[in-house]
């Protein structure tokens, strides 16, 4: 039984799944303010998804029976975490459509760093600080490592996007937006 939900404080949190033959499917990233393991302490199951930090981060664990007493002494707080489930539940479908349902790496691709490239990573000057493997972007999109990389190449010679180390700039948004619409 999961023993207590943990609040992103500071830094990125990646979550994903394993499958029994050891196969990762990366559902999402966690960023400052998000709640991880919720539905499992409201359930009182174990937890579903692995959590490992991208970077340094500060995670504030709260204890499930304290949070459970929390909810109990204040029942107006239910409306906040059945929003932020809702949340979740909204982007493990968006994560599986994009995974299951995409027709190809470059569409899983665009849409990935479009979403990565939201308001909340995106520096003022358009750059994104961006430290995922090839094989770590594979596991978000169903994709190999190698398939990774040839898209990426495929992206940068078509100037969607440049790379310096761990930041990643959109050179030209539209277009990659066209590609993730594919």
């Amino acid at each position: 039984v999961a023993r207590s939900i943990f609040v992103v404080l500071e830094g990125e949190v990646k979550l994903s799944i394993n499958s029994s033959d050891g196969r990762r499917l990366s559902l999402r990233i966690a960023r400052n303010g998000d709640v991880l393991g919720l539905a499992a302490v409201l359930a009182g199951k174990t937890h579903d998804m692995t959590a490992e930090t991208l970077y340094p981060a500060k995670l504030g664990p709260i204890g499930r029976n304290e949070f459970l007493g929390f909810l109990a002494r204040y029942p107006a707080a239910y409306p906040a975490f059945s929003a932020e489930l809702s949340r979740e539940y909204t982007l493990a479908c968006e994560q599986l459509r994009t995974v299951a349902l995409s027709a190809s790496a470059p569409e899983k691709l665009a849409r990935l760093l479009l979403d990565r490239s939201d308001s909340r990573t995106t520096e003022p000057n358009g750059r994104i600080r961006f430290s995922l493997t090839h094989e770590e972007i594979g596991q978000f999109i169903g994709a190999t490592r190698e398939t990774v990389t040839r898209t990426l190449s495929i992206f940068k010679e078509r100037h969607l996007v440049s790379c310096n180390g761990s930041t990643l700039t959109i050179a030209d948004r539209s277009a990659l937006e066209h590609y993730a619409l594919a």
